[in-house]
């Protein structure tokens, strides 16, 4: 396992999401910030360069999360940041543009957070341990 903690960005406008997702990582070689839109998100993007993955939310206020993705992949120091996009709706078009922009997993709401926890170690390389904390 890694020595220092992996930052991961939630970019949910549900705080009640991000709370969910900050409690579960907690246990983990994790650091977990948050944004409730996009904007916020592209801000916080640009002056954390040590983001090493984001979880973001296709249903944001203004730009949506596939927009936010879109924006940040054009940034070189971002290109290479691995994203998880959550969605509500599960709509087939979002679907389709999350791979083509690259996502490296989607995941459909409501989640298990046992399981989003030990999809993010798989995409981190890092191993996941017993699953514990909330179901």
């Amino acid at each position: 396992m890694t020595t220092s903690p992996h930052h991961l960005l939630v970019i949910d406008d549900e705080p009640f999401i991000a709370h969910i997702i900050e409690i579960q990582f907690s246990r983990g070689p994790f650091r977990v910030s948050s944004a409730a839109d996009g904007t916020a998100a592209l801000a916080f993007l640009r002056a954390h360069r040590d983001v090493a993955l984001i979880l973001v939310d296709v249903g944001l206020p203004g730009l949506s999360g596939l927009d936010v993705m879109e924006e940040a992949r054009r940034e070189p120091d971002l290109a290479r940041v691995p994203w998880l996009v959550l969605t509500a709706t599960g709509q087939k078009a979002h679907l389709e543009r999350a791979r083509a922009l690259g996502a490296a997993a989607v995941v459909t709401k409501p989640f298990s957070p046992n399981k989003l926890y030990h999809q993010v170690c798989e995409l981190l390389g890092e191993p996941a341990g017993p699953v514990e904390g909330p179901a």
